[in-house]
C-alpha cells in the first residue's frame, strides 16, 4: 500500500510539473504575434498575442517609450502612477525630437568636439547676430559695413551686400532680409534676396540711438535701441516709425513668442514683456547683464553675460524656472534652439555650451579656439551656426 501511495504521489507531482511547464511555454509562445503582417516577439511573458493592445505595447517597447516593469514582465493591468506617466511623456517627447529631426534623417547624430572639427567660412570682421532663412545664412559684419550670404548646405560664401553701416543684427521676414545698423540715430536696411548682390536699401536712419536687434510680429518690425533707450516699431506698408520709451535703461535683446515681445535690459538686469504698443506689462529680474535670448516654444533662455549664467523663464507666466550655471558658461552672449538642443555662445573662454531643452540637462561644451570671439548663434534645423567676431569667420556645428 505504501509503495502504491508513493507511486501515486510521484505521478501527481509529475503531472503538476508538466502542467506548469505547459502553461509557462504557452505564455511564452503567446508573446509572439503579428503586427502589420510581421511576426513580432516581445520579452514580456504577460502580454499574450490575443491582447488587443499587443501591437501598441510592441510599438511602445521598440520605440523606447517603456521597458516594462521587469525584464520579462509588462504588468498590463496595473495602474500607472504619476511618476511613471511623467517618464512615459518625456520619453515620447525625446524620441519624437530625436527620430523626427532633420539631423536624424541625414544620419547626423554627432556634435563637434573641438575647434578643429568646425566648418569655417570667411564672412567679415565684426560678424554679429546672424539668422537663417531655411536655406542660407545671413551674417551682418559690423566693421566691414556688409552683410554676407552663406549657403547652409556646404558653407559656401555666395554673395555680399555693401552699405550696411555698423550692421549688427539681421531679421528674416516677408521674404526679405532686414538689417539693424548700430548708428546714432539708428538705421534699418533692407535686402531683396531675389536680386543680385549690391548696396543695401536704407529704409530709415531715424530710429533710436544704437539700434541693435530686431524681431517681427507678423505685421511690424521691432528694433531695440540701446542708447535710446527705446524700442522702434516699424510698419512697412505704408511705411512709418514709432519709437517708444516705456522705461528701459539699456535694452539689448528682443524676441517674439507668438503672443508678446520680450526685451532684455542689460542696464537693469531685467527681462520685460511688452504689449502690442510697446508698453511694459511684466518685469522679471534675471541676472547680471542679460543679452540675446531665444524662445524654444515654451521657455525663454536668457544668457547673462555678467554672471556666467542662463536664466530659463516660462513664457506663459513669466516665472523663472531655473538659473543654469557651469557647463562652460563664460561671458555667455547669445542663445539658439535647433528643435531639441539649446546652444549658448561664450566669449571669455571662447566656445559654446549645449543643453537639452526638454529637461535643461547639460550636454557639454565645445571650444571655438583662442581669440575667436563667438557672438551670434542660430540654427537652420540641421546645424548650429556661430559667428566668430574676432576672426571674421562663420562656424558650423
Amino acid at each position: 500500500m505504501k509503495i502504491n501511495r508513493d507511486l501515486t504521489l510521484r505521478a501527481l507531482l509529475v503531472m503538476a510539473l508538466m502542467l506548469i511547464i505547459t502553461i509557462a511555454s504557452t505564455r511564452l509562445r503567446a508573446d509572439t504575434g503579428s503586427c502589420g503582417g510581421q511576426m513580432i516577439t516581445l520579452p514580456f511573458t504577460d502580454v499574450p498575442a490575443g491582447n488587443i493592445f499587443f501591437c501598441s505595447i510592441a510599438e511602445a517597447f521598440f520605440s523606447g517609450l517603456t521597458n516594462g516593469t521587469t525584464a520579462t514582465t509588462y504588468n498590463p493591468g496595473d495602474p500607472v502612477p504619476r511618476e511613471q506617466m511623467a517618464a512615459f511623456i518625456t520619453r515620447t517627447m525625446d524620441q519624437s525630437l530625436k527620430r523626427g529631426s532633420r539631423r536624424a534623417a541625414l544620419k547626423q547624430f554627432w556634435t563637434p568636439t573641438s575647434a578643429n572639427d568646425l566648418g569655417l567660412t570667411n564672412v567679415g570682421i565684426g560678424a554679429g547676430l546672424l539668422e537663417s532663412d531655411g536655406a542660407d545664412l545671413w551674417v551682418p559684419n559690423f566693421n566691414d559695413n556688409t552683410v554676407s550670404r552663406v549657403r547652409a548646405s556646404d558653407g559656401k560664401l555666395l554673395e555680399r551686400w555693401t552699405g550696411a553701416t555698423s550692421a549688427t543684427a539681421v531679421l528674416v521676414a516677408k521674404g526679405l532680409i532686414f538689417v539693424a545698423g548700430e548708428t546714432n540715430p539708428g538705421s534699418l536696411y533692407q535686402i531683396d534676396p531675389t536680386q543680385p548682390a549690391g548696396a543695401v536699401t536704407t529704409l530709415t536712419s531715424a530710429l533710436g540711438n544704437s539700434s541693435n536687434t530686431l524681431a517681427f510680429d507678423g505685421a511690424r518690425i521691432w528694433i531695440v535701441n540701446i542708447l535710446g533707450p527705446s524700442v522702434s516699431i516699424v510698419t512697412l506698408n505704408p511705411f512709418s516709425v514709432n519709437t517708444v520709451t516705456p522705461g528701459f535703461t539699456q535694452p539689448v535683446g528682443i524676441l517674439y513668442d507668438g503672443a508678446n515681445m520680450w526685451v532684455t535690459d542689460l542696464g537693469a538686469d531685467k527681462l520685460f514683456r511688452l504689449d502690442s504698443n510697446g508698453a511694459i506689462i511684466q518685469t522679471m529680474t534675471v541676472n547680471n547683464v542679460p543679452l540675446h535670448p531665444v524662445f524654444d516654444g515654451a521657455n525663454l533662455w536668457v544668457p547673462n553675460y555678467g554672471s556666467n549664467t542662463v536664466t530659463v523663464v516660462r513664457a506663459s507666466t513669466g516665472a523663472v524656472l531655473a538659473t543654469l550655471t557651469g557647463n562652460g558658461l563664460s561671458s555667455p552672449t547669445a542663445a539658439a534652439f535647433d528643435g531639441e538642443r539649446i546652444l549658448v555662445t561664450n566669449q571669455s573662454e571662447p566656445g559654446v555650451s549645449l543643453w537639452k531643452a526638454a529637461d535643461l540637462s547639460p550636454l557639454g561644451t565645445v571650444s571655438t579656439g583662442s581669440d575667436t570671439g563667438p557672438v551670434g548663434a542660430c540654427s537652420d534645423g540641421l546645424n548650429f551656426w556661430v559667428t566668430l567676431r574676432d576672426t571674421g569667420k562663420l562656424a558650423r556645428f
